[in-house]
């Protein structure tokens, strides 16, 4: 099964409500997210001192696939039935996204 990471990096649209935004994608997203089969851990973190015009967020998707066109798919079907269920949230603004396929691995 090969494996692949997905790199999102992402802001609030309204700094005031910033402790919403990481509520909502920590307790709604993700969660919907890890529905799909394939989606094996997901890892935010925080820029503690973002640069302006630079993403404050940071979401590491680990996926598990051989057919990652098929998977993209199912993740725009998903977020478009979340979205018309009204589970995402007008605060998250994607600076951009990306999928790498892991081509090797070394841990300690």
């Amino acid at each position: 099964m090969a494996k692949w990471l997905t790199v999102a990096e992402t802001n609030c649209a309204d700094a005031s409500r910033e402790s919403e935004f990481n509520e909502w994608y920590d307790n709604v997203h993700l969660p919907d997210v890890l529905e799909l089969p394939g989606m094996m851990r997901i890892t935010r973190y925080e820029n503690t001192e973002p640069s302006s015009g630079k993403a404050k967020f940071l979401a590491l998707y680990e996926i598990e696939t051989d057919d990652i066109g098929a998977f993209i798919e199912s993740v725009d079907q998903l977020l478009a039935e979340k979205r018309a269920e009204g589970r995402i949230s007008e605060l998250a603004v994607v600076v951009s996204s990306v999928t790498y396929r892991q081509i090797s691995s070394l841990s300690k």
